[in-house]
């Protein structure tokens, strides 16, 4: 079993920032053997997007153009955290935020509202 659970999301202005927590555990998940996680979203009436993700190296990074130079994804191994640090938000940055880690398999969170809206 592995869980994966995020947290962060919320009302932000147009330029403001948040940063998005996930935590993956379970008796079967090992840092040692995950291959990537990383965050997709989806907005209401859109298909769910890659925003970013990350290899268990930490050397694979990758970005959708419309984030790329405005988040940033980083991991933290003794806390099984990935981090999505998001700036410059804007309203089409509106989205339910899904975490995902890869093993054998992928394995999702619920996902965390992000709404950007002055």
């Amino acid at each position: 079993q592995v869980q994966v659970v995020e947290s962060g999301g919320g009302l932000v202005q147009p330029g403001g920032s948040l940063r998005l927590s996930c935590v993956a555990s379970g008796s079967t998940f090992s840092w040692r053997t995950w291959r990537t996680m990383g965050w997709y979203r989806q907005a209401p009436g859109k298909e769910r997007e890659l925003v970013a993700s990350i290899s268990s190296t930490g050397a694979g990074i990758n970005y959708s153009d419309s984030v790329k130079g405005r988040f940033t994804i980083s991991g933290d191994n003794a806390k099984n955290t990935v981090y999505l640090q998001m700036s410059s938000l804007k309203p089409e940055d509106t989205a339910m935020y899904y975490c995902y880690v890869l093993l054998d398999s992928p394995y999702w969170g619920k996902g965390t509202l992000v709404t950007v809206s002055s």
